[in-house]
């Protein structure tokens, strides 16, 4: 074959493979109907009063809550919820709350103080308008203190940006999981860091955690160290994996893992908030 002739048979081929891609077709697939769930997040932080937020979930497709309509439109209002410890039972009163302090939004409070009890154990029950009814246990974890943070500048002297070292002893009796966030000037602001970790990275029980050399002279450097259970780490590792798959078109859906039991089919988490938090400003050289 001449070479004028393999070019030609080129062309063809290669016109082909173009007027393929650019045919377009539409596709109608059929949507199983989707049944809403009780969406449930409730933190016992000690010091603070019982709070929590229920919700529904939606459908992809459905539609956002109109602005005269939010959040009504994502409260699940009318359940009975109760948290039973040590003999004692608090029923939280279906009534909306802002906390202008954390921007965090509840429709669930009592009075009653979250106490202050490592080890205890609290049983929560959750009986919806429907009848069903969604349970929970947690326990509350001992405080793990943040040891120091160590503001270091590199070699360069022309260099004004610094770094934090944030150190803590690792209980070695038991195995423990963390969250630590670390926010710049402001608990409002987006974190510098929010991650998970677990006491695999531990090495003689001391445990670093590092920043880049992102600071300057005057900043304030807030760390925060929870001690979490391991099912509060699985279930923020599941929504972290939700998300990823939720912006993937090639990926696989990704379950959020709950540790919410009953017949309500509820999905969110009941869990200790036990946390550690310091203030460092950054200083010069």
């Amino acid at each position: 074959m001449h070479i004028l002739a393999k070019i030609t048979c080129s062309l063809i081929v290669f016109s082909a493979l173009l007027a393929s891609c650019n045919l377009e077709q539409e596709v109608d697939i059929e949507l199983p109907a989707y049944n809403d769930r009780p969406v449930v997040e409730f933190y016992l932080e000690p010091g603070q009063p019982f709070r929590a937020l229920i919700t529904r979930s939606d459908a992809y497709f459905d539609d956002l809550p109109s602005l005269e309509n939010f959040p009504g439109g994502l409260l699940l209002e009318g359940a009975e919820v109760e948290v039973s410890y040590g003999g004692n039972t608090v029923r939280l009163n279906n009534q909306l709350f802002f906390n202008p302090q954390t921007g965090k939004l509840y429709n669930y409070i009592a009075e009653a103080i979250v106490p202050d009890q490592t080890g205890e154990e609290f049983e929560l029950l959750i009986t919806y308008p429907n009848g069903t009814v969604t349970t929970a246990q947690t326990t509350l974890l001992p405080k793990v203190q943040i040891d120091s943070v160590v503001v270091e500048y590199p070699d360069d002297l022309t260099d004004t940006l610094a770094r934090a070292l944030t150190y803590f002893t690792d209980p070695a009796e038991t195995s423990n999981f963390y969250r630590r966030t670390l926010h710049l000037n402001t608990l409002d602001s987006l974190p510098e860091q929010d991650f998970i970790a677990d006491d695999g990275i531990v090495d003689d029980n001391l445990v670093v955690f590092g920043t880049g050399f992102d600071f300057e002279e005057g900043d304030t450097l807030i760390n925060t160290l929870y001690h979490i259970s391991e099912e509060y780490a699985t279930f923020l590792e599941s929504i972290d994996a939700a998300a990823a798959a939720n912006g993937n078109p090639f990926g696989q859906p990704s379950p959020i893992i709950s540790n919410l039991q009953g017949n309500a089919n509820a999905i969110g988490i009941f869990t200790g908030l036990v946390y550690d938090r310091r203030f460092d400003i950054v200083e010069g050289r």
